[in-house]
């Protein structure tokens, strides 16, 4: 008799303690309890950002356990940067008035720093434009009257001393660029899928302050480099040559080196920019993601050309998608996915880097918890989108464990080793940014809401460090898009905002986002997705060509081809249609007659069609985790090879 595969029944086992978690936690938290636990969390914040003004000021970082300070990114005060619109969000108006006083007159980036383009973006250049937003408006209720721009004009030199890290034949930037002098020529032409198309929401905003386009299209030239070399399963690896456009690293999963780049197709998307381009890919996206790598609850890593099974692994930045999925109006799934993730946090007192599901330990080489916001974060989502208090105690639960096993003198340190709880001399600058801020927004949710994100006069997208950035007319409505969050079509056509299919199909209704993706089709022609629907976020949908017929975006097919000089390099079985050329697309209305009308539409600088003689992979039926044993067994001899993205 076959043996049953040991990580199989652990899913089993863990599945019926997820029942018996929900049905046993501790007594909900009443809203005089949120209250207290609410002020606690501002305790919280206020106990590690004066920390690091006292000792570790204008260095990047706190090294919370000796008190001291250091340069972890680029030397530019990292950590002050990225608590400015927290200090806001507190209504701390002196202090933040302060901060933003002293940033405008002492930071400056022309500096012989090589820093990371991703991690730069999403820290620094996120926290100045979210300040400059607050700072600036008097709807804020946080303007400051001697404020001139400051923050803007160095987020606009910052976001030009990035730009040459764009310079590439695929549009991929670079992972690193010098601030003094572009990027050095011994620069590594490897980089993560997160890393390059994680830019475009700080990039997009800076565009529409600015006027200057420039931002936001090279942006969005990385984005849709990614997207053409995605496989013929439309699934994306975690780490690309920026040069070929070669695969280095074939896993595809929804953690590590991979994860916000599925959260900014969607917050760039109708969430802030109403950029249908994005939506499209994002339907398509998690579609396959669905499908190829959701094993319920868990998530598992896949080879992307053939979906076999790579590692069945839950890492800690997995932990943000349940938030994503609330976004995206899929919200089944995304609480049996909590629940799973919950029960790691449940058994450890934190989520570790990686959790073994195979052997349902500890991933060895993983053991840490830097104090990462991801988890905090969707619970956030799910609470706000359920008031089921059960997400309340988890926040109770989370804050109970930072205060009794992380807190140390002078802020809130890593913790090493989440087995024997050992603590490590050093505070990540998103924990103010985004862990205590989810903590915050979640109890002061519960204790009745009274704060800038709740009851202000925008709507505001977090980014993926957690920044505020709100949709204004200024962000949200250009080029004849949609009015967003109260606004409707220029046409005045109202629709119920209540649930809006964001796509203009007639296909059957399906429960879930993903449940109309055939993944047998061919991914030139125009199927996708049944749409999501969204509460309470978009009023109106201007009529018009649907997402097939203007995006009708093909991957790019390679083949191998050995150079002059014996290397392999990727061939593009593809036409390059250049810039100023029409998008040809088929007229719907005639596909019954079997005729096709000419349709131009406004085309891209560059349009990818492939080449119809490439052979299309016909995908088999979704794998099974039990057909993948003799992969598993051989990959748990040693570690996956991991690039932890740390402000992702």
């Amino acid at each position: 008799m076959e043996t049953v595969k040991p990580w199989i029944l652990f899913f089993s086992t863990l599945l019926l303690s997820h029942i018996f978690i929900l049905t046993t936690l501790a007594e909900g938290v009443t809203p005089e309890e949120a209250k207290l636990l609410r002020d606690e969390v501002r305790g919280m914040f206020y106990h590690a950002f004066d920390g690091y003004m006292k000792n570790a000021f204008p260095l990047d970082e706190l090294r919370p356990l000796s008190c001291e300070g250091e340069d972890t990114l680029g030397g530019y005060s990292l950590t002050l940067i990225d608590s400015l619109d927290m200090l806001a969000l507190l209504g701390d108006r002196e202090q933040f008035a302060t901060s933003v006083e002293w940033i405008g007159k002492n930071l400056r980036f022309d500096i012989n720093k090589t820093v990371s383009v991703f991690e730069t973006t999403i820290r620094i250049l996120g926290g100045l434009l979210s300040a400059h937003l607050i700072a600036s408006d008097y709807a804020t209720g946080m303007k400051i009257p001697s404020y001139d721009n400051q923050l803007l004009h160095l987020a606009e030199d910052l976001a030009r001393r990035l730009l040459p890290a764009f310079d590439t034949p695929t549009g991929i930037p670079f992972g690193s660029v010098n601030l003094l002098h572009g990027v050095d020529e011994h620069e590594s032409k490897i980089t993560s899928t997160a890393g390059g198309g994680t830019l475009t929401l700080e990039f997009g905003v800076l565009s529409r302050l600015t006027n200057d386009p420039i931002f936001e299209q090279v942006t969005k030239n990385a984005v849709r480099g990614l997207w053409a070399r995605r496989s013929k399963l439309n699934l994306v690896g975690a780490h690309i040559n920026v040069f070929t456009g070669e695969w280095t690293q074939k896993d595809a999963g929804i953690g590590t080196s991979i994860d916000s780049f599925y959260e900014y197709l969607l917050k760039m998307a109708y969430l802030l920019f109403g950029d249908e381009e994005y939506l499209f890919i994002f339907q398509e996206a998690y579609g396959a993601a669905m499908y190829y790598l959701y094993n319920d609850p868990w998530y598992v890593e896949v080879n992307m050309d053939s979906a076999a099974i790579v590692w069945p692994l839950f890492n800690s930045l997995q932990a943000f998608w349940p938030g994503l999925q609330v976004l995206a109006g899929d919200i089944d799934p995304a609480i049996r996915t909590h629940t799973a993730f919950y029960s790691v946090w449940k058994r450890y007192g934190f989520t570790p880097e990686g959790f073994n599901l195979a052997t349902q330990s500890v991933q060895h080489g993983q053991k840490s918890y830097p104090l990462r916001p991801e988890l905090m974060e969707s619970t956030y989502w799910l609470y706000k989108a359920t008031r089921n208090p059960r997400y309340l105690d988890a926040g109770r639960d989370m804050v109970t464990s930072l205060q009794y096993v992380a807190r140390c003198p002078c802020g809130y340190c890593h913790i090493s080793d989440v087995e024997i709880h050992k603590q490590e001399d050093h505070m990540e600058s998103f924990f103010l940014a985004e862990t205590v801020k989810y903590l915050w927004l979640l109890f002061d949710l519960a204790a009745g809401s009274d704060n800038l994100v709740e009851n202000g006069p925008y709507k505001y997208i977090f980014s993926t460090e957690g920044h505020l950035l709100p949709a204004t007319p200024q962000i949200s409505l250009v080029q004849e898009h949609c009015s967003y969050f109260g606004a409707y079509c220029n046409n005045d056509s109202r629709q119920d905002y209540r649930t809006l299919d964001l796509l203009t199909d007639h296909q059957e209704n399906k429960s879930r986002l993903y449940g109309g993706w055939d993944p047998s089709s061919s991914l030139s022609d125009n199927t996708f997705p049944k749409p999501l629907s969204i509460s309470g976020s978009i009023k109106g949908l201007c009529p018009g060509l649907t997402h097939g017929q203007k995006f009708g975006i093909s991957y790019l097919a390679s083949t191998k081809k050995k150079t002059s000089e014996g290397e392999s390099t990727s061939q593009t079985e593809a036409t390059a249609v250049p810039t100023q050329s029409a998008v040809i697309v088929s007229n719907p209305d005639a596909e019954s007659t079997g005729q096709q009308e000419i349709t131009v539409v406004q085309s891209h600088s560059l349009v990818v069609v492939s080449n119809p003689e490439v052979e299309v992979l016909q995908p088999d039926d979704k794998n099974n985790l039990d057909n993948d044993q003799e992969l598993i067994e051989e990959g748990l001899e040693s570690d996956p090879s991991q690039e932890i993205d740390e402000g992702a």
